[in-house]
């Protein structure tokens, strides 16, 4: 492998914008393929094989994108794009659902097969984070992951996210029963 394929600093990482949102969606189903397989734990609350993200997923980063912070449906997606153009990774952060909770965003990402384990997870973090203590009043960042996703929930701790809660057996999967963990990390003071 190259250096840079080693190396993920040699990736750019940038705002999406609409014209992204296509290979974005490429990039998403075959990262989807993943999901479960070939010993990668689950990543997303799917069963392992589902060939696409979920058509309501699609439509709300196509007018997420758009939506101010601070309204419902809101979203902000960076990407990693690797030297040949390519998307190595993703990280998306989001309104929460609730109206009184607009100072909070729910986080979510997904780093390509090729770039796991380099890196890329810790960049992906630190520009969400560092967006949102620049450019917002957002003063947490939460997010849900498969408590058996040891990777990913390592990563959120060396990250600083904390687990706030484990609910045991929040999803059934294929007939598996599932815990979640909730995870945040607190960007600053009111």
């Amino acid at each position: 492998m190259t250096t840079a394929l080693n190396n993920a600093r040699a990736l750019t990482i940038r705002a999406a914008g609409e014209a992204d949102l296509a290979p974005f969606f490429a990039y998403l189903d075959d990262h989807l393929r993943d999901n479960g397989a070939e010993g990668t734990p689950l990543f997303q609350p799917m069963a392992p094989g589902q060939p696409r993200l979920p058509a309501g997923l699609r439509i709300a980063f196509i007018k997420g994108l758009d939506i101010p912070i601070g309204l419902p449906g809101w979203r902000r997606l960076w990407l990693a794009i690797d030297a040949g153009g390519e998307i190595a990774g993703h990280i998306d952060l989001r309104a929460r659902p609730e109206p009184a909770a607009t100072h909070r965003a729910m986080l979510g990402m997904g780093v390509h097969r090729v770039w796991r384990r380099r890196g890329l997870g810790r960049r992906l973090l630190e520009t969400a984070a560092g967006w949102a203590r620049a450019d917002t009043d957002i003063a947490w960042i939460d997010l849900e992951v498969l408590s058996a996703n040891l990777p990913a929930v390592d990563l959120y701790a060396h990250a600083g996210f904390t687990t706030v809660a484990r609910v045991a057996d929040m999803l059934r999967i294929e007939g598996v029963s599932h815990d979640l963990s909730y995870m945040t990390i607190h960007l600053r003071e009111r």
